[in-house]
């Protein structure tokens, strides 16, 4: 669109006029030319869109293209920041400058055979921006990395400058500040990225605080990994709604069973409870009856609220040592969802017949009232039954339970699941949030016990929902690829072990492979690589069977509380077996009305279950990173008190430039640089994954335990890094895996300047 020329310069209100029809961005070039303007009136278009910017009237994207205030530039960099039930994503701006509310929502166009995964809350985009009559659309440019241009910082200074030192452990360069704000040295910030290569400086965008204060490592994972943690005020008032829905009159009655809720001791919510008692059936000799009793959450969380459009743009709820980011709100996942003892709450249950040899006969879904006769924390619950704490529920409930566990126990042992005991790392906090202890995690019978009897429940709404041809959203595990497997055997030969390709591999073969060391030295590395070689784990409504468990058919069922998977199996099973409740009525403040009229899985939800589990399973893996990082912060800062001192650790991997060790009992990472090992050649093995010296061959490989000296603790990224006794005094222990014969490699300078000739054998 070209306006027809005239004299002198444009009104502010033709310019925004032009912006505003423009098809296409409308930077200062487009808007002269479309006025006929030349030589020094451009220089006057120059001074006046600057005015307009000061006066808030215009803003500009990029520097080069302008918009009105408070609307989108033409092309922009957008946020995900949800997912409508029909697979549409919605975006905001990433950066908003409107003073009349709320940043608007653009649908955003996918493109027809687009390859790769579907936009999901947090992605960012490149895009063109159109305002159509039913609102913004936004079609996709480029998808852009996940804080590609916000990082996450402590800021420090040198002279008169400051610069930002990144928390990511993997970015190893300062980036020099161009914009401060509010912020000083020694706060952590969330920052933009600013200028162009390769001058590319900081403009930070929000202060967040001190670094190392309490509940802060927590807060670094949260923003890193942009994970929601606050509610929307319609979700919150939708909270406190629901818990005045009427349970109905269909429900089943079970508050008489002492029905009892097995946790750990500081659990906040609690959505599953168990009961069991000797099957008196003749057609059922030396079994069980029993139940697990799950929170009823698809009774108040229903599809197309806000809670639900919540609950799945989070996908699970993400546990750190010093809070928890729940999918819920508090009223819901502390309160009325939460089984709690002497309270009667609506339930899910699974009714199960137990076989005297721990197979399943029979089950059945019901929806129930349940009123939780104890909450038995795993320490107690154990203690009990080891005769070490009296509690009043040992004969009536927790001695069933555990009899019809063993039941359930040598079925496990007769399918034969991977085996991999490796330790869990716990943080202890005092009151205040500092660190006390960090240690692993107690692993006692009865965390197997509520282990068996979830994946019990687990299994039958897998195989009702089968039988009824219903969709299940399905907890798959893979078998491990053929490429990991050959690094596997390879890895095995090290240590003289066969491991045949050509056989069927099932979990019992890894578990043969584990019951056949003798060396507890070597035991805790073969295991991790074991650990190394198998697939993630992920949801989808095609199955493909769990691995793992050696189960053909697997869904999660129990945790509906925090994880959205298992609420989709809860409205899967109220829809297939005829559960629902019948129209919402309030007993207390509200409309009914204002309640979805269904608590079962829709139509539009069956159809969509493919994407939704892509989703989900993308926000359980940053829940996991953000969880393992929150937590070497946390050790870092515990060890940060240590540094100089000698510790007992474990090699945990070798490569060329050094190998990492963690600290025995504790966890946390650190490298030995190969630099620091002394002034011979080393050449690096990677069949072996050992580094061995040319002169004297001492060897340093995974697995292997030594003392290192503590040199480096770093609690923002949650980096350590460890040396050897001064000198390199300490001689290792010769022998251990390794294999015959020499390669060239790149060297890599040793302690005194002179190049440690790390070789690589085997690398093609």
């Amino acid at each position: 669109m070209r306006q027809p020329h005239s004299p002198g310069l444009p009104s502010r209100e033709q310019i925004l006029d032009f912006i505003a029809k423009s098809d296409t961005p409308a930077g200062k070039r487009e808007i002269a030319r479309a006025f006929g303007l030349q030589g020094h009136e451009k220089i006057a278009l120059k001074a006046l869109l600057k005015d307009m910017a000061d006066e808030g009237l215009i803003d500009s994207a990029r520097g080069r293209a302008f918009h009105k205030m408070g609307g989108i530039p033409k092309v922009t960099v957008l946020r995900v920041t949800d997912v409508t039930d029909e697979g549409v994503p919605l975006a905001v701006p990433e950066t908003w400058h409107g003073e009349n509310g709320p940043p608007p929502q653009l649908r955003v166009k996918e493109l027809r055979g687009r390859k790769g995964p579907a936009l999901g809350v947090g992605d960012r985009i490149l895009a063109r921006t159109e305002e159509a009559g039913t609102g913004w659309i936004a079609h996709p440019m480029k998808k852009l990395a996940r804080g590609e241009e916000l990082m996450l910082g402590v800021l420090h200074r040198e002279g008169d400058k400051l610069w930002l030192r990144p928390v990511d452990k993997r970015e190893k360069r300062d980036t020099l500040v161009s914009d401060a704000g509010d912020a000083d040295a020694g706060d952590l910030v969330l920052a933009e990225k600013a200028g162009r290569p390769p001058r590319i400086t900081a403009r930070v965008t929000e202060r967040l605080g001190d670094p190392f204060a309490p509940r802060a490592f927590s807060l670094v994972a949260i923003h890193k990994f942009g994970i929601p943690d606050i509610f929307p005020e319609a979700v919150i008032e939708e909270a406190a709604l629901v818990p005045n829905l009427d349970l109905g009159e269909r429900r089943e009655d079970l508050r008489d069973l002492p029905i009892v809720a097995i946790d750990p001791a500081d659990a906040r919510d609690h959505d599953d409870a168990i009961w069991a008692v000797a099957d008196d059936d003749p057609v059922n000799p030396g079994g069980f009856r029993a139940i697990v009793a799950i929170a009823d959450v698809s009774f108040y969380v229903r599809p197309g609220s806000a809670l639900d459009r919540e609950a799945k743009k989070r996908g699970n709820s993400v546990y750190f040592p010093d809070r928890v980011v729940p999918m819920l709100p508090e009223a819901l996942s502390a309160d009325i969802c939460s089984l709690k003892e002497g309270i009667d709450r609506a339930a899910l249950v699974c009714h199960l017949t137990v076989k005297a040899d721990g197979t399943l006969a029979t089950w059945r879904f019901t929806r129930a009232v349940v009123r939780i006769a104890a909450n038995i924390a795993y320490e107690d619950a154990q203690a009990a039954i080891d005769g070490d704490l009296d509690h009043p529920l040992k004969d009536a409930a927790l001695e069933p339970l555990w009899a019809c566990w063993k039941a359930l126990f040598r079925a496990r042992e007769a399918r034969e699941p991977l085996d991999l005991d490796l330790p869990e790392r716990r943080v202890v906090l005092d009151e205040k949030g500092r660190i006390m202890s960090v240690a692993p995690r107690e692993r006692l019978d009865a965390h197997r016990l509520v282990e068996d009897y979830m994946i019990a429940a687990n299994v039958a709404a897998a195989k009702a929902l089968e039988a009824k041809k219903a969709p299940v959203m399905y907890r798959d595990h893979e078998p491990p690829s053929r490429e990991k497997l050959v690094a596997l055997k390879d890895y095995l030969a090290t240590f003289d072990m066969e491991f045949a390709l050509g056989q069927v591999v099932r979990p019992a073969t890894f578990n043969h492979i584990l019951g056949k060391i003798t060396d507890d030295a070597i035991r805790p590395q073969i295991m991790e690589q074991v650990l190394r070689s198998q697939t993630q784990a992920y949801y989808a409504p095609a199955n493909t069977g769990h691995f793992g468990l050696a189960l053909g058919s697997y869904a999660h069922f129990t945790s509906p509380i925090r994880r959205y998977a298992d609420l989709l199996v809860h409205r899967s099973l109220v829809g297939a077996y005829g559960l629902e409740s019948g129209k919402p009525k309030l007993n207390g403040p509200g409309r009914s009305s204002d309640i979805p009229p269904h608590s079962k899985l829709t139509q539009e939800e069956a159809e969509r279950m493919g994407a939704i589990g892509e989703l989900i399973s993308q926000a359980e893996r940053r829940a996991m990173e953000a969880e393992r990082e929150t937590i070497d912060r946390y050790v870092a800062a515990f060890l940060s008190t240590k540094i100089g001192e000698l510790l007992d650790t474990r090699i945990t991997g070798v490569q060329a430039f050094g190998f990492f060790a963690t600290v025995e009992g504790l966890g946390g990472d650190g490298l030995v640089p190969v630099s620091t090992l002394g002034s011979e050649y080393f050449r690096y093995d990677e069949a072996s994954r050992s580094l061995i010296g040319e002169d004297s061959g001492d060897r340093y490989h995974s697995g292997m335990k030594l003392k290192l000296r503590l040199v480096e603790a770093n609690p923002i990224n949650g980096s350590l890094r460890f040396e050897l006794e001064e000198g390199g005094s300490q001689r290792p222990a010769r022998g251990g895996p390794r294999r015959d014969g020499k390669s060239k490699g790149r060297p890599v300078m040793g302690r005194r300047g002179r190049p440690a000739n790390i070789r690589h054998k085997g690398r093609r």
